[in-house]
């Protein structure tokens, strides 16, 4: 481990792995996009993709790349980092590691705003905005009927699981009401899909990764690490306990509704990230930063295979995820089988 210390007196502790995990992923990110940005129809080398980027492309390559390809990038990797890095709060807080928006029903409430929105009939803008504002009503309900002079994670997990069977069953009833082709149009939200995704998609997200991020790193990130200790032993050292579960809690799940507004309720992503992050850095802790900077990559790299699995179709991004996250849950299962901690 490495301490640094700043002018103003504020102590910084870097593992080596963990920033070394970190920074990989980060480059591996932007070599990836670099790639996303120069395929397709209208094929580009990394010089040409740099080139337009620095603002030296022709009109024809600035408008593929700017207009066309970045959107749908930046949505992937705000989205990715969105979804890990809620989902290392989550998983940290409820010290459970199934504490996933995926399992909690915060996914499948931003679905019912958005399915809600179908059947009347809404626009594309009134479908994100109601995901959005949905997903939060939901983690604000899930909270209110897990709190009893306090929120414990086992009452939280519980809450949000029976709250997100409620929401399934909904949701399909809304499907069936819903026109056949709106009703398909839904259905492939739900999937999750970066398709046809603009600036619109992803500024909201950027936004609030770009105000909530910091703030969770730099101000919950060490409070997180001794709440994993439990709530008596964080208390007893000065950690706020209820408050700052609360604001993490509201931070997490704003994060996740705007990345389901954006995207879709994408599988797994919050799930596995901070699980493949804590496995590579070897480091306790949440893992905050390497878990959203392995999210960023992983839904990258799952939207390139999206797009180039199936010759003259494009799946949706949602079913890599799947394919992705649950085949690393069966390894990982049998892993722990074979190590006779199961």
């Amino acid at each position: 481990m490495i301490v640094v210390r700043t002018p103003g007196g504020v102590s910084l502790r870097l593992r080596p792995r963990a920033l070394a995990v970190g920074l990989t992923c980060g480059l591996l990110t932007l070599a990836v996009g670099v790639l996303a940005l120069g395929s397709g129809d209208y094929p580009m080398s990394a010089a040409d993709v740099l080139r337009t980027l620095a603002g030296g492309g022709s009109p024809a390559e600035e408008f593929i790349v700017h207009e066309l390809r970045l959107p749908r990038l930046a949505t992937a990797i705000a989205v990715g980092a969105a979804l890990a890095l809620a989902g290392a709060v989550f998983q940290t807080l409820v010290r459970n590691p199934l504490g996933s928006p995926d399992l909690l029903g915060f996914t499948q409430g931003a679905a019912t705003g958005a399915l809600v929105v179908v059947v009347i009939g809404g626009t594309s803008t009134m479908l994100s905005g109601a995901a959005a504002v949905s997903g939060f009503a939901t983690g604000l309900l899930v909270y209110v009927i897990a709190w009893r002079r306090g929120v414990h994670g086992y009452r939280l997990v519980l809450a949000g699981i029976g709250v997100a069977a409620i929401l399934t069953g909904i949701n399909g009833w809304l499907l069936t009401r819903a026109p056949l082709m709106d009703a398909a149009r839904a259905v492939l939200w739900l999937t999750g899909s970066l398709d046809g995704r603009g600036w619109i998609h992803a500024l909201p997200v950027l936004v609030a990764l770009a105000l909530l991020g910091p703030a969770v790193l730099a101000g919950a990130g060490p409070a997180l690490r001794l709440m994993e200790m439990g709530d008596d032993s964080a208390s007893a050292l000065g950690v706020p306990v209820e408050r700052l579960r609360l604001a993490l809690l509201g931070a997490a799940v704003l994060l996740v509704s705007l990345a389901s507004a954006a995207a879709g309720p994408v599988n797994f992503v919050a799930l596995t990230a901070p699980h493949l992050a804590r496995r590579l850095t070897r480091a306790p802790g949440p893992n905050l930063l390497p878990s959203a900077l392995l999210g960023a990559l992983l839904l990258v790299v799952a939207d390139q295979i999206a797009q180039r699995a199936v010759p003259g179709h494009q799946l949706p991004v949602g079913v890599v995820t799947g394919l992705i996250g649950g085949g690393y849950l069966i390894w990982l299962l049998a892993a722990e089988r074979r190590a006779g901690r199961l």
